[in-house]
């Protein structure tokens, strides 16, 4: 058959999320197409004075076992699965009395929302569609002759084809269609085999699937040559996914990237507790501070390293202020993200219309469980979130002299930044402050050696008479392999250091801290991040 589209006849409307569906349906009905129907969609179409079919009455069977069956039946499926050209196909269905469904009409019952609300696990199983998976799958199989749509946003598109080909759907239509069905029928699984793997706590289960709803196409990837698009997954973590983007530019594919590295490390910092800011480049941070108030904490991040700043990303950990959002608009930056903003603020940032201002509403707690995962050739590495917290560690004294309260602040700080700096990596900090940051280094060595370079620039910029390393504290996100990197960080001026531990070295390390009268504290947590 050369003619590829195909006229609507008959369409079966079963959807849990009903917005638009009054005036799909009236739209359907208005071009003389019957309308089949189950449950709750059917009683909403017929109160709105339409003209609907219970599936009951095209199947011969009542709707049973508390709706659990009422589609799974081969009136549907039949209606469904049958190649309209092909002669036996048309046969069955006349002797056994199948009407062809020409447009099914299914979004899925809301199992990723109940499990977002914490619902018990007998909620969570109701939740499980099964004929619509089923139903959909059917009709995207036989796209040739079947239309399916699984949400409302595709209504127009249909209704569009419908008014362009005579009451008919085109090829291309319904293949890409199809193509999004079979998508979403994987997301809504993957959803459910990841839950039940959470429920039994299997940390490796024979499959893993992710799924994800498109938020964006992104002009590019990383680099111009590469596409991109950035999908929202059912973990409702607060961050880039969750945020409304009040103003500005798209995002990029990089600024995403650098916004949730930036919005994680703040996440570090209990805004009850202290008010801090983080400053990315790159998805690394190059200035971290506490402060008295978000302006603090801004200015003393930026000190850090006054250079790196330009076009980076701001996060803070309270709610955007006047005061706050002045000082950042100072320079170029690309993203400000916050748990809120002042009106007065929102107006201060609009004042830079290409600058990105993003609200999430919370921030992430540090401490959830969850995944990460990472394409490799062939494969995906899944891990566990690096859920550690510093302050819940249990720090050994490994040292002849023990930390004083105010260097045990600061390497406590310290390590939470450590976290969040690509391995290998060397953090010094100074009065609850970043002051040299060593980043992404082969050598531990040479991560302590660029971060103390980076303060003593700092301070030739500032004209201080020495960097601020000096009395400063430093941590290690890994254990020290050999004494010579320690040794480079109480050169630099370090009076304090925090790192994992557990070197086959650790004795030496231990012994040239003790010789410089250097305090350290072992964690047993080790922070790599690749």
């Amino acid at each position: 058959m050369t003619d590829t589209t195909r006229r609507v006849s008959r369409a079966l409307i079963s959807v849990s999320d009903k917005t638009g569906l009054i005036e799909f349906a009236n739209a359907l009905a208005a071009r003389g197409v019957e309308l089949v129907s189950t449950g709750g969609t059917a009683k909403a179409i017929a109160a709105a004075g339409l003209k609907v079919k219970d599936v009951s009455e095209l199947t011969g069977f009542p709707e049973m076992m508390d709706g659990r069956v009422k589609t799974l039946h081969p009136k549907v499926h039949g209606g469904l699965l049958a190649i309209r050209d092909n002669a036996e196909h048309a046969q069955a269905m006349k002797h056994h009395g199948i009407a062809p469904i020409d447009l099914l009409v299914v979004n899925l019952y809301p199992f990723e929302a109940t499990i977002d609300k914490d619902a018990g696990f007998a909620e969570c199983i109701e939740n499980i569609d099964i004929g619509g998976p089923a139903m959909i799958r059917a009709a995207a199989k036989n796209h040739d002759d079947v239309a399916v749509v699984v949400e409302p946003q595709d209504y127009q598109a249909v209704l569009d084809e419908l008014a362009a080909n005579a009451g008919a759907t085109t090829l291309a239509l319904r293949r890409r269609l199809a193509a999004k069905a079979y998508a979403r029928t994987a997301a809504y699984d993957a959803a459910i085999s990841n839950w039940f793997a959470n429920e039994l706590k299997i940390d490796a289960p024979d499959f893993r699937a992710f799924g994800g709803r498109l938020v964006q196409s992104l002009r590019y990837g990383e680099n111009p040559h590469q596409t991109a698009a950035f999908y929202r997954t059912p973990d409702k973590r607060p961050g880039v996914a969750t945020a409304r983007q009040l103003q500005g530019k798209e995002l990029s594919y990089n600024n995403i990237n650098d916004t949730d590295a930036a919005y994680e490390c703040i996440a570090e910092f209990d805004p009850d507790r202290t008010a801090a800011c983080v400053i990315v480049k790159h998805a690394n941070p190059c200035g971290v501070a506490e402060g008295s108030n978000l302006v603090d904490a801004y200015r003393k991040a930026f000190a850090c390293d006054t250079q790196s700043p330009y076009g980076g990303i701001i996060a803070v950990n309270r709610t955007l202020d006047a005061d706050a959002a002045r000082v950042i608009t100072e320079i170029l930056t690309e993203v400000i993200i916050a748990p809120d903003a002042t009106e007065e603020a929102i107006a201060i940032v609009a004042k830079r219309r290409n600058l990105r201002l993003l609200l999430a509403g919370a921030l992430p707690d540090p401490r959830a469980a969850g995944l990460t995962a990472k394409t490799v050739a062939g494969g995906l590495l899944v891990q566990s979130r690096d859920n550690a917290v510093a302050d819940d560690l249990t720090l050994k004294t490994v040292t002849k002299r023990a930390p004083t309260e105010a260097e045990l602040r600061d390497l406590k700080f310290a390590f939470r930044v450590a976290k969040h700096v690509k391995s290998n990596t060397i953090v010094y900090a100074k009065n609850l402050a970043t002051v040299g940051i060593g980043a992404g280094q082969m050598s531990r060595v040479d991560s302590a050696r660029i971060a103390a370079r980076k303060a003593q620039d700092a301070a030739e910029e500032a004209k201080l008479p020495f960097p601020m390393t000096k009395g400063s504290v430093v941590a290690s996100d890994a254990f020290f392999p050999f004494a010579d990197g320690l040794l480079v960080t109480i050169e630099a001026g370090a009076t304090a250091v925090i790192q994992p531990g557990g070197s086959i070295r650790d004795e030496e390390v231990i012994k040239a801290a003790d010789e410089a009268g250097v305090a350290m504290v072992f964690t047993g947590v080790r922070h790599f991040r690749h």
